[in-house]
């Protein structure tokens, strides 16, 4: 039996699941911080110093990304996994042994797995948008070899939604993790974005020289996150060797930040966010409406019951936005926070092989039985 997580006391302004600093949520902060913003330049971020945990290689160097390559065999249907760009880095997604969702695809049997690798934003990229981010992911799934199952985590599910929208034949299935999509269902973060002042956003980025500087927000967050609450996000004790080891490799990815474009985070605050045009149908990717109804690929959602940035009913309602026919979307909760659907243990034992097997499986089986 899977026991539920229990939710860590918050201070005042403190954000949900504080380790994982949405691009939108820095404005909470930024009218404190204006002044000292206005004595500084912005912050070019370096490599990050952290090993992955899963041996791959670079299959290509883009302007938004590495594109990550742990394939164990030449043959298979090839698995994407889409990483949040959202002020931490890809490791989210391969983090430890038994934390890491490229291993539990691996062990999973799917052994053809990529993953987005997206680059900390320096002044060159300033301009970058969702479309320079969709047409690189273009080019990786070419590279690839379409159609691809793409494995959208958290700010990755919506740009991995948009991409099935706008090329639904080089999707064949959508995983979709704690990804918000309609922002019209009522969360702690819908309402900040909502609510901040448009200015807000333009004087962040503004003052970050063009870009919206992760190291700034870390440092104005209003706490770092405390090892009660790193445990209940890896969903295990801390106490022994390897769980002092987990920790201080999880302070390390935390305060290793990106940087974004701020042309990109502030379609993310207004189009997305604010006018909630994915969900509404006004979203234009790449010169052409994108409409969710195009989606017909199977698709499984998987949301937290403890998630307070994306909650359950946010995450499990995109299976009414897309064409998908019902028979073809599995959808789970798990009593997990929001980093604990990526990082954590429990979810890792229950949640990731399921989904491992439904990329696996042959659903014409399902398709008989709706027919």
């Amino acid at each position: 039996m899977v026991e539920k997580t229990g939710k860590q006391p918050r201070g005042p302004g403190h954000a949900p699941d504080d380790p994982l600093l949405w691009p939108f949520t820095a404005a909470r902060l930024a009218m404190d911080a204006c002044f000292w913003w206005l004595e500084r330049g912005a912050v070019e971020q370096g490599e990050s110093s952290l090993p992955w945990t899963t041996p791959s290689t670079v299959a290509l160097e883009l302007a938004t990304m590495r594109l990550r390559d742990f394939t164990q065999t030449r043959s298979g249907q090839p698995a994407l996994v889409c990483a949040p760009y959202a002020l931490h880095r890809a490791l989210i997604a391969d983090f430890a042994p038994g934390h890491s969702v490229v291993q539990s695809l691996q062990n999973g049997g799917i052994g053809r797995v990529y993953l987005t690798d997206w680059r900390s934003a320096t002044p060159e990229m300033r301009y970058l948008s969702i479309d320079s981010y969709l047409t690189d992911l273009n080019v990786a799934i070419d590279e690839i070899g379409a159609p691809v199952d793409l494995v959208g985590l958290c700010q990755g599910g919506w740009l991995s939604l948009l991409y099935a929208a706008r090329f639904p034949a080089k999707v064949r299935r959508l995983v979709l993790v704690g990804a918000p999509v309609d922002l019209s269902i009522d969360s702690a973060l819908s309402r900040l974005a909502r609510n901040a002042p448009e200015l807000v956003y333009d004087q962040l980025v503004a003052r970050g020289g063009g870009n919206v500087s992760g190291e700034e927000m870390l440092r104005f967050w209003s706490k770092s996150p405390d090892s009660d609450g790193i445990e209940v996000a890896l969903q295990r004790g801390l106490s022994d060797e390897e769980g002092a080891g987990l920790l201080a490799r999880f302070d390390r990815w935390n305060t290793e930040t990106l940087d974004l474009p701020g042309t990109y985070y502030l379609q993310i605050v207004n189009w997305i966010f604010r006018e909630n045009r994915i969900a509404g149908g006004q979203f234009v990717a790449l010169g052409r409406p994108v409409d969710l109804k195009d989606v017909k690929a199977p698709v499984f959602l998987l949301s937290g019951l403890d998630d307070d940035v994306v909650p359950a009913v946010q995450a499990l309602a995109t299976a009414g936005l897309v064409g998908t026919p019902p028979a073809f979307i599995a959808a789970a909760s798990e009593p997990s926070n929001h980093l604990g659907l990526f990082m954590g243990a429990r979810t890792h034992v229950h949640a990731w092989p399921r989904i491992a097997e439904w990329l696996r499986n042959d659903l014409s089986g399902v398709l008989a039985r709706s027919a």
